[in-house]
């Protein structure tokens, strides 16, 4: 292999090999250099086998509930160590797919351990060989991994990351999920749906907390409905190993509270994955272990890069995608083609959570002039058939212009109809604009017609609003 390239990347997740297959695609010699395995953390450890495991045991789930649509299901049950294979088998293809994209497009691609050097080579050591690569830019993609809170007892063995939670092989009798952002929601539903005895603990007042507020009201009511405890506004004090596995003691109102359980799930954020990534010598800006860059992604260094979970803002895959296709497509000489200010965020619980562009909150903190529509999804006919009416569509437009500010959704998915809205704020397409497509009937999405209407207080299916 020859060691200059136009562009050599460090991490092979979403940001770093969606950056390279671009960089290929626009005429650039590309080297990607990957740890672990292709894919990152997204496809081996994250996003898709989380959203495997949901979809496995809300399918159990509802099979269960069979009853109300006159099925009946006799001794049914499942097999948790299939229910892994099958994760493993998407999570397998892929992986595999991502290397036959690199191998599709021209990409030079090695399994090894990189580091940047001082003088803006990278180092890389690859089944103990060591070799050094040089090119006109470095992209930094390396990612983040689990956080730990600082308490006494949270490196203690019965205490998970979402990694090691990964790694059971037998389905835990009961779990303590300390945090109620995304991570710790998802899992809540994952392991509830399977029979776990399921506690969360949230030092915010609310679970989803950086979210509309409607998003927290509703998932906490579903959750405590499906067996799950949920205690927010606490601050988790130690951890021991006891008698029934680990003990978790907090302080909720003043009042000294303990919890036990198998495990404790330790689902309070990510950090950046910085350890290691750094040569002796180098000196590059970070900021509370974050990477400073620009707004083009330049860091403190000359003609290095970063992307992704490594710099400040949402740690999300499609928006380090997104970020290392317009990093590109700038090398290249030309426009960004994304954006970048317009990020959907999406919960996979059922029912599926996804927002995009301003909430409410946010829509009053600027003081801006607004309408919002709002329809619940207990009017919507393919809700009703399938029984998940508890949910909503809301969406808020410039009072003036009409142009859409921001959508919120709670409802079967959602996190695919969350697109059009992306699209609409982006572009600052109008209510009435998007009103002149109609709508396929029964669908979920047609409430999303019916959304727009309410703007203005015109939804046929809602109570006329008051004028």
């Amino acid at each position: 292999m020859e060691n200059n390239f136009d562009l050599i990347i460090i991490g092979a997740g979403p940001g770093g090999y969606v950056a390279a297959v671009k960089a290929a695609q626009l005429g650039m010699k590309t080297l990607v250099v990957e740890k672990d395995r292709a894919g990152g953390t997204c496809l081996n450890r994250g996003c898709i086998p989380t959203k495997a495991m949901l979809h496995a045991s809300e399918l159990f789930r509802e099979m269960k509930s069979g009853e109300e649509f006159g099925i009946f299901a006799k001794e049914l049950c499942f097999d948790y160590g299939r229910m892994l294979s099958y994760r493993q088998d998407v999570v397998d293809k892929l992986c595999g797919g991502v290397e036959q994209l690199f191998k599709a497009n021209g990409v030079s691609y090695i399994k090894g351990s990189a580091v940047l050097e001082k003088d803006s080579s990278v180092s890389v050591t690859e089944e103990g060989e060591k070799k050094s690569f040089r090119a006109k830019h470095v992209l930094l993609a390396a990612g983040s991994r689990p956080a730990l809170i600082p308490v006494p007892g949270i490196e203690q063995e019965g205490v998970l990351t979402s990694d090691e939670l990964f790694q059971l092989t037998e389905l835990p009798k009961s779990l303590v999920i300390i945090g109620g952002g995304v991570i710790g929601v998802e899992f809540a539903s994952v392991f509830s749906s399977l029979g776990v005895k399921v506690t969360i603990l949230e030092v915010l007042p609310s679970i989803l907390a950086n979210m509309d507020k409607d998003f927290a009201q509703n998932l906490k009511l579903i959750l405590k409905k499906r067996g799950v405890d949920i205690h927010t506004g606490v601050s988790v004090t130690k951890i021991e190993r006891g008698e029934e596995g680990m003990s978790c003691s907090y302080t909720e109102k003043e009042a000294e509270q303990r919890i036990s359980a198998q495990y404790v799930l330790c689902a309070a954020g990510r950090r950046p994955n910085t350890e290691g990534l750094f040569g002796e010598g180098v000196s590059i800006a970070l900021e509370r272990g974050r990477v400073v860059v620009d707004e083009h992604f330049r860091t403190s260094m000359e003609g290095v890069y970063a992307i992704g979970d490594l710099i400040k803002g949402m740690q999300l895959a499609h928006l380090a995608s997104a970020q290392g296709i317009c990093l590109v497509e700038e090398l290249a000489g030309e426009e960004r083609s994304i954006d970048l200010s317009v990020v959907p965020a999406c919960v996979y619980t059922d029912p599926e959570i996804a927002s995009v562009g301003l909430t409410e909150a946010q829509a009053k903190e600027q003081g801006l002039s607004f309408s919002v529509g709002k329809f619940m999804m207990s009017a919507n006919g393919k809700s009703l058939i399938s029984k998940e009416e508890r949910g909503f569509i809301k969406i808020l437009a410039e009072k003036e212009s009409g142009a859409v500010l921001g959508a919120q959704m709670m409802c079967a998915r959602a996190t695919d109809m969350i697109g059009e809205f992306g699209g609409a704020v982006a572009n600052r397409f109008t209510v009435p604009a998007l009103l002149r497509a109609m709508r396929a009937h029964p669908t979920y999405n047609e409430a999303v017609g019916e959304a727009l209407e309410e703007v203005f207080g015109s939804s046929i299916h809602s109570a006329p609003k008051k004028r």
